[in-house]
């Protein structure tokens, strides 16, 4: 990361940072569907807005689109006997999770993302 939030939790570093994964179906935004926005945890960038949040069954909340193509960058993750596409915050390369490609229309993507790398800010 370029610069580390020095108020994280050591969870929340573990999977900024370290590329961590918290347990599925145990982050707070998982069923959380009120109406905001949401931000990187470490930088406060804006990554996804909640009218692009849907539930997945997946255990992780879900997205269908980021706030706009300069929100997140991807790279290819070969870890754990997998290649997956990693999602980073692209204003500090903090983990965010990963994107597939079994999402809905329109975008058919599916961003899982980790609660512990995301702040909710209500809509006024």
């Amino acid at each position: 990361m370029k610069k580390i939030n020095e108020n994280l939790t050591d969870q929340e570093l573990f999977v900024l940072k370290d590329k961590g994964t918290e347990r599925p179906f145990t982050g707070k935004f998982d069923s959380f569907f009120e109406n905001g926005s949401y931000h990187c945890k470490n930088c406060s960038a804006k990554l996804f807005e909640s009218d692009t949040k849907f539930d997945a069954g997946c255990g992780w909340p879900s997205f269908f689109e980021q706030i706009s193509p300069e929100a997140i960058k991807t790279e290819t993750d070969r870890s754990h006997g997998m290649v997956r596409i990693e999602i980073m915050c692209a204003k500090c390369d903090a983990h965010l999770g990963h994107v597939f490609d079994d999402g809905p229309e329109p975008t058919g993507k599916r961003y899982c993302v980790n609660s512990l790398s995301i702040n909710y800010e209500e809509f006024e």
